[in-house]
């Protein structure tokens, strides 16, 4: 009997060792929920993190430097302290977006501690939106667009800033944007962007899942978003073109359909071939949940950028929130039973799939860009230029143009849907490659002979970039991984 006993003691233990090992999804233990008093609209993370000291200690790690070299092409803000130009990694962006902020500071995003820090520091020009700036930047955004109204879009950003208490003034995102104050479930606070956005698209909130949730407050700025102007280009408010698009499909299609379907939603001026244009920005979510592997798999973003670690005894949710390249895969390990090294040697390989495409695709529209500025300086010359061709051009530019910009202002390379990212790209190269066609059309019409090579003068687009001192070596710019000359 005693052996027997003994036999099951070493049995038990071995079914607990066991169970341990492949707690990786679902970890033994979940912390507990402590009795907190946290009062109505306390924004202060310090008073939260009293009663959840271990993700408070885990969110103020988004304040420091990443590892280096971790991830290929989303290098962020490393141990060295470098700030990443993408107009130097990606020469043909600093082309496209000539004509306004984006043109002039573009960098890759750091941690989300330094979310106004980054728009204090940024140049000047990617502030003049105003207020609106500020939606998803700092967890006040809320209660000022309902104190301000409209104001709050159009009032210069140091304006609506210095409402904010000095002591939160570059507070980046926090627990309050989150979750709720009485029982800690996760909450959407940005009713005025992400809430009307759902409702446009008929979704039932009283359906929606804790896993749905588990992505929702990620949607909340992990999205594109559109600012729309007055007549003297004042911002009047924002919102997420999602209109015509359903929950699990939000496509390109509806987006740039929405986009362009108002001259008012045209926030900026090109300055290549001056077309009014929109803009497309980081839209994780409609990549990542327009019919991906991991979507219909019931993944959410808060299981692969916020996976499950341990504190003492239980598990937390980690609220460092980093990709899981430099999270050395575990995140993926999870739930996948493949090494971590082969992992990321798969994510690798879709993203170099992506990069080349978007380098294809981001020469192929920035040499329209060039032969619509061609064709413009012969118009001031008063020579007259085939006005179908020339429309239907500028049609087939535009399309390319917010494919290009979708999947480069994504942060995922591609890898959050693959396949839609492959799809995208190669829409976008279609559009740039049939538009090219008929602006050569155009300018043979007029007499002037188009080289097979144009010369982007990208030099011009990135070197000389106003008072802004390029923080990036300019010669080391992402290059395509398959060796393809991309330049057109």
């Amino acid at each position: 009997m005693r052996r027997s006993n003994g036999i099951i003691v070493v049995l038990a233990g071995m079914a607990a060792a066991a169970a341990l090992a492949m707690g990786g999804c679902s970890p033994q233990k979940a912390e507990p929920v402590r009795a907190v008093q946290i009062a109505d609209g306390d924004m202060d993370p310090v008073n939260w993190g009293k009663a959840f000291p271990s993700e408070y200690e885990m969110w103020k790690k988004t304040e420091q430097p990443e590892p280096a070299g971790k991830s290929k092409y989303k290098r962020g803000f490393d141990a060295d302290k470098v700030t990443y130009d993408k107009l130097s990694e990606y020469p043909y962006m600093a082309l496209l977006f000539n004509g306004w902020g984006f043109g002039v500071e573009y960098n890759e995003p750091k941690g989300h501690a330094n979310m106004v820090r980054d728009q204090l520091e940024v140049d000047s020009t990617r502030l003049k939106a105003g207020g609106v700036c500020l939606t998803c930047k700092t967890p006040y955004a809320p209660q000022l667009q309902q104190e301000m109204g409209e104001a709050y879009y159009k009032t210069p950003f140091k304006e609506v800033l210095a409402k904010i208490p000095e002591k939160h003034k570059t507070l980046g995102v926090s627990c309050s944007d989150c979750h709720n104050n009485r029982d800690l479930t996760l909450k959407i606070s940005r009713e005025f962007t992400l809430g009307a956005a759902l409702k446009d698209m008929g979704v039932d909130r009283s359906k929606l899942t804790r896993q749905d949730m588990r992505s929702l407050v990620c949607a909340q700025c992990h999205v594109t978003y559109t600012i729309p102007k007055d007549k003297d280009m004042k911002s009047v408010s924002v919102f997420f073109p999602w209109q015509g698009s359903t929950w699990g499909n939000i496509k390109i299609e509806n987006i740039i359909k929405k986009i362009r379907s108002d001259p008012a939603y045209g926030e900026w001026k090109q300055g290549v071939t001056g077309f009014k244009l929109g803009f497309i920005r980081h839209p994780e979510f409609e990549l990542f949940s327009n019919n991906s592997v991991h979507w219909k798999a019931g993944a959410s973003c808060a299981d692969c950028h916020m996976s499950y670690t341990r504190s003492g005894a239980f598990k937390v949710s980690d609220h460092r929130v980093t990709s899981p390249l430099k999270g050395d895969m575990k995140s993926c390990t999870q739930c996948h039973p493949e090494k971590a090294e082969w992992l990321r040697d798969q994510v690798v390989a879709i993203q170099d799939r992506t990069a080349s495409l978007m380098l294809r695709s981001g020469y192929a529209t920035a040499t329209v860009a060039k032969l619509f500025e061609r064709i413009h300086d012969l118009q001031a010359q008063g020579k007259q230029v085939d006005k179908a061709l020339y429309d239907k051009a500028k049609d087939f530019y535009e399309e390319a143009f917010y494919r290009c910009v979708f999947i480069g202002a994504e942060n995922s390379v591609g890898f959050h849907n693959p396949t839609e990212a492959m799809r995208v790209l190669g829409d976008a190269t279609a559009f740039a490659t049939k538009a090219e066609a008929l602006l050569r059309q155009a300018l043979a019409k007029a007499g002037v002979d188009v080289p097979m090579t144009v010369d982007l003068e990208l030099n011009k687009y990135v070197d000389q970039r106003g008072e802004k001192k390029i923080k990036f070596d300019p010669k080391v710019e992402i290059k395509d991984p398959y060796g393809v000359q991309v330049r057109f």
